[in-house]
């Protein structure tokens, strides 16, 4: 009997799978006993400091309120080859304007691929206003779909 069994990808499988960009949800808590705040976004992601990037719309009606106040959680998943795979990783967003990683975040930056620009917002894209973070998860799992022999 076969069946399905979900086991950790090495870090070749998990950056083969993150690629250098792609898009995927980011949680971030909120006050109280609330439901975290939770959006859908695109990302940067930099294998050589496993470290990922994000385009994150800011003001007053985002929802993000300076989005470096609190721990965040990222999670990208999908199906390739046959199998589910997902990555979820946790930590502390960093602006990176902040000049003591601006050199450090340029050049992550540049490893990664174009990020995408995911269209979710009530104004066209070009009224929005961005900005970079950068996450350095404190917490990173990568999990396969496997078929197994039972």
């Amino acid at each position: 009997m076969t069946g399905i069994d979900a086991v950790q990808m090495d870090d070749d499988e998990r950056d083969e799978f993150l690629g250098r960009s792609g898009t995927g949800v980011i949680s971030l808590p909120t006050a109280d006993d609330d439901p975290p705040h939770s959006v859908p976004v695109s990302y940067g992601y930099d294998p050589v400091e496993e470290a990922f990037y994000f385009r994150l719309a800011v003001g007053g009606s985002s929802g993000k309120a300076n989005p470096t106040d609190r721990g965040i959680t990222f999670v990208t998943y999908g199906e390739r080859d046959g199998q589910w795979k997902s990555v979820v990783a946790s930590g502390r967003l960093v602006s990176t304007t902040d000049e003591s990683l601006s050199t450090e975040s340029l050049a992550g930056l540049e490893r990664t691929e174009r990020i995408p620009l995911v269209d979710v917002f009530g104004d066209p894209t070009s009224r929005v206003e961005f900005e970079f973070y950068r996450l350095d998860p404190d917490r990173f799992t990568a999990r396969a779909e496997r078929v197994t022999d039972a």
